[in-house]
């Protein structure tokens, strides 16, 4: 049988607190947090060094499709990065 999994996604204005508190769950429920927000910028850069435009929303989706995404850290993550 397939365990159903939980997504949590918290949504709200810069400096609400919304890093805050998916990183206090994420310990508290032993849940992986992935800071989204920090895989655009990966993505960002990424493009940025690959001569990929900002403006290119398809290139952008090839981009991201073909990044092997990997956590930073083990564990609880809040940070992954585009490995090239």
């Amino acid at each position: 049988m397939d365990k159903k999994r939980i997504i949590i996604a918290i949504d709200g204005p810069a400096g609400s607190g919304k890093s805050t508190v998916a990183s206090l769950l994420a310990r508290r429920y032993n849940y992986i947090n992935i800071e989204t927000g920090a895989m655009y910028r990966a993505l960002a850069l990424k493009a940025l060094e690959t001569g990929v435009s900002l403006d290119d929303e398809a290139a952008l989706a090839d981009l991201s499709a073909s990044s092997n995404w990997r956590p930073m850290q083990k564990g609880i993550s809040s940070c992954w990065m585009a490995v090239m």
